[in-house]
């Protein structure tokens, strides 16, 4: 009976181990002590600007929104990423307030993209102060129209999820 359950126990082990992040030492016959931890294993493929990518999608057809904006370029550095994370995310305060004139149907999406997007960064903060200084500022990238923006928008989000 006891090497019956010994086996249940190794083989409970043994699934724990290969679903999830599971740490197990226990005491051996020689005294070896083994400390056991089990920590459940995040979603995979969660993105933190999941939320935002959505939003974008309900906003990229608008009629309503006709401006032009700093257009970050896609292919920064990673190191400028966070920056150009800011740039898009500064911008979307002008397509708020073109909305709040214009009073389009997408203001609350647009503001929750820009609400979404600040505690994402907040939640990971990076010193403005370390970032490199080949990065650029918001406003030394050129302005393109809200199609063009919300394109780059969304593939500098999508590759930040990679």
């Amino acid at each position: 009976q006891k090497i019956h359950l010994k086996s249940i126990r190794l083989q409970c082990q043994l699934y724990l181990l290969l679903n999830s992040h599971f740490f197990c030492l226990l005491k051996n016959g020689m005294g070896l002590i083994i400390l056991c931890a089990y920590v459940p294993k995040t979603e995979a493929g969660h993105c933190k600007w999941a939320e935002v990518l959505k939003d974008l999608e309900k906003i990229k057809t608008s009629k309503d929104i006709d401006v032009s904006l700093y257009t970050a370029n896609t292919d920064e550095d990673e190191e400028c990423q966070e920056p150009v994370m800011r740039c898009f995310f500064l911008e979307t305060q002008v397509i708020i307030q073109e909305c709040r004139i214009k009073k389009c149907r997408e203001t609350q999406d647009v503001v929750n993209i820009w609400k979404n997007g600040n505690a994402s960064l907040e939640n990971n903060k990076v010193s403005s102060t370390n970032t490199s200084a080949k990065c650029k500022e918001c406003e030394e990238y050129e302005e393109k129209n809200f199609t063009e923006f919300i394109q780059s928008f969304v593939k500098v989000i999508q590759r930040d999820c990679k």
